[in-house]
């Protein structure tokens, strides 16, 4: 899916240079998630029982103390203060924080590792 961010036109000077990169990482606010008191310390990843209980900061739920997301998308194209991107899962209207340039190896260390239950969640 192709979406736009729109930036304050006097923020347009600042993205010269971003249409080099292919990728860019999107940090953004989840503006609609609703706010908790108290966030949950432990829950099961997307509410499923048959995966383990684990902390919050060990998923990628929306239900944090900061609802914060970060993506990393494809750069389609820079038109002034508006980049056209692919990938960006979010609500139309969501507010954007900040963007970075993705950059290989510092974007992408390796090896990685993950917990079992991760594979199951594919």
């Amino acid at each position: 899916m192709t979406s736009e961010i729109v930036f304050e036109e006097s923020l347009a000077p600042s993205l010269d240079g971003v249409e080099e990169f292919s990728h860019i990482i999107v940090v953004f606010w989840m503006h609609r998630v609703p706010a908790m008191k108290h966030p949950a310390g432990k829950i099961h990843p997307q509410g499923r029982a048959d995966l383990p209980l684990v902390g919050i900061f060990a998923t990628r739920t929306p239900y944090r103390p900061n609802p914060l997301g970060v993506s990393t998308v494809r750069l389609v194209e820079r038109k002034g203060n508006v980049l056209k991107v692919l990938g960006l899962d979010v609500i139309d209207g969501t507010p954007v924080i900040d963007i970075k340039p993705y950059i290989p190896p510092l974007d992408s260390p390796s090896p990685v590792k993950v917990p079992d239950w991760v594979k199951k969640l594919r």
